[in-house]
């Protein structure tokens, strides 16, 4: 049977953490939240199987623990930060908090962040503020890091740029976290590390022929991972992500025409307020009646039935706060072996 831990204590021993790494106390108790938020979620390759990478760029002085973004440009609506290396999560919080409050006077707001380290699960941002009635989307890339070739194309050139979107419904949110490549970094990571293949030719290697197997990823010459849409209709996966580099990248005005080094993102935010255009009542009733309609729609043969995106999240998000996080068996060791090297005491598993 798989150990189940306390949210709270996870959180509260990621915080410990990043704070003996060196992060102030919010940041700390932010960037813990939001990695904890993602395996709440089930988002187990962006939750604390993080929390060793971040640490270890926090305690080289990568990831700056003190201070706060500088603002390199500012309109009524929007603002440009030059994040300074501070850590992902908690600038992502802090400008989607300053997002919806100028929503909540324009309707529309947006935040570009460039500089910005790692920003984990991008699902594990929606919940808080759509639970709000604020729509928020998140975009990012990192302008260093290349493991997506173009569509029709065998070089790498862009990463997975996940793009996500959260909004309320009667229901509960609305959320979805989609990557516009078939597979991530992380799970291709996971999988070889396993010894595992992928369901699917979800790759190509470095000729460029469709592959299930991740070794392929790290051969020489490199392989890359399929956009999303396959060797079939990539082309829509690849349309996306350009887009997601100009949002993120380019509007922040520092991306992959600067030969950037490290890990880090390009982030883009915005807050969209319903009760500024036709009403939140307005607004979901709509996305009530279509949850509804999602619902009611019938399966195919043999099928579960559709669903809601994020509704799964939700379930398990619920489940797990009330009976405990089951983590990935890759997680517990690593908390293990950081508690000891910090003299922290790791979090005990629920009775």
């Amino acid at each position: 049977m798989t150990d189940r831990y306390a949210a709270a204590d996870l959180s509260a021993f990621a915080a410990a953490l990043f704070s003996h790494a060196g992060l102030e106390a919010e940041k700390a108790r932010v960037t813990a939240d939001i990695l904890v938020e993602g395996d709440l979620m089930g988002h187990t390759t962006h939750g604390l199987a993080l929390l060793g990478p971040y640490l270890d760029e926090a305690l080289s002085g990568k990831m700056l623990g003190h201070g706060a973004p500088e603002v390199v440009a500012e309109a009524s609506a929007s603002q440009t930060w030059d994040g300074r290396r501070l850590p992902g999560p908690w600038l992502v919080v802090q400008a989607a908090e300053w997002a919806a409050a100028r929503a909540a006077e324009s309707g529309i707001a947006a935040v570009s962040i460039r500089k910005s380290c790692h920003i984990g699960c991008l699902a594990a941002y929606l919940h808080r503020f759509a639970a709000r009635g604020t729509m928020l989307v998140i975009a990012c890339s990192d302008p260093a890091v290349a493991s997506v070739a173009p569509f029709g194309g065998t070089r790498r050139l862009f990463t997975p740029d996940p793009l996500a979107a959260g909004w309320p419904s009667p229901e509960g949110p609305v959320m979805i976290d989609v990557s516009m490549s078939i597979t991530t970094n992380g799970m291709t990571n996971r999988l070889r590390a396993e010894g595992r293949r992928f369901e699917h030719p979800w790759l190509l290697d470095g000729r460029g022929v469709p592959t299930d197997d991740p070794n392929a990823f790290f051969a020489d010459p490199p392989g890359s991972l399929l956009p999303l849409g396959g060797v079939e209709a990539g082309h829509k996966g690849f349309g996306m992500a350009l887009w997601i580099e100009a949002l993120t990248a380019a509007l922040g005005g520092f991306g992959r025409a600067d030969a950037p080094t490290g890990w880090g993102a390009a982030v883009f935010v915005m807050a969209i307020d319903p009760a500024r255009f036709a009403g939140l009542p307005a607004f979901t009733r709509e996305t009530g009646w279509m949850a509804d309609a999602v619902h009611a729609n019938p399966p195919r043969p043999g099928g579960p039935g559709p669903r809601l995106p994020g509704e799964r999240a939700r379930r398990l998000r619920a489940e797990h706060l009330a009976n405990g996080v089951a983590l990935h068996p890759s997680i517990p060791p690593v908390l293990a072996a950081r508690a000891a090297a910090a003299g922290i005491a790791a979090p005990a598993p629920l009775a």
